[in-house]
This record gives C-alpha cells, structure tokens and sequence, in this order.
C-alpha cells in the first residue's frame, strides 16, 4: 500500500483527529513510549523517516530527539486492524524517555520467585 492511501485509511475522528501510537524499538522489541499523531504528524513521520507526534500538553507538532537528539528513525508504521491505532517500529537513537531511561514504561516482574 502507497504511504498516502494508508494514511487515508487511517481513523482519526475517534480520538478527537488523533490515534495512539505505541512506539518499538526495531532491535530489542522493547516497547519504548505510547504518544499521539494526528494526521500531518503522521504523514511527517512517513515524509522524513523521523517519528513526529502530537503532544498534548503544548497542543502542537513535535520531532521526537529536536531537541535532545534521541531520534527515533523509523523502520516499519502499521495500523491495527480497526485503524484508530498505529505501531512505529524504530531505531532509537538515545533513549526513550524525558526522564532519560530507555522505555518511559517502568516494569515490575511479579513472576520472580515462581
């Protein structure tokens, strides 16, 4: 499928014009954050090969690594099967997270000791 035509598959009138991204890393498989696009984000994302979001918070566009340089350069984007939902496959450069941890997710193993 051409880049346009999946982003017009795309349903973005369910979240108000954005769709969740979960965002993972193409090497380790390691689930690094859960953002927001909107459809120009996305059509940025595909345009650059750079993930591009829609933060919430500042209500507008942002590059992921403009500033800190931790870029995710992306490998793969696929819908889910009801297309409100994306998966950006990526190389992370740097890390993740604002905190400057790899994943924004914190894990807890509750099977240690089984």
């Amino acid at each position: 499928m051409e880049k346009e035509e999946f982003v017009k598959t795309i349903d973005f009138r369910k979240g108000d014009g954005l769709v969740p991204v979960v965002v993972q890393d193409e090497r380790t498989k390691d689930v690094l954050m859960l953002a927001y696009a909107n459809e120009e984000a996305l059509r940025l994302s595909f345009e650059t090969g750079i993930a591009h979001y829609w933060s919430r918070s500042r209500s507008s566009l942002w590059k992921k690594g403009e500033t800190s340089g931790h870029v995710q350069k992306i490998k793969k984007i696929d819908a889910d099967c009801d297309r409100d939902t994306l998966l950006y496959l990526v190389e992370q450069i740097g890390v993740a997270c604002h905190r400057g941890t790899w994943s924004c997710f914190d894990s807890v193993n509750e099977s240690k000791g089984k």
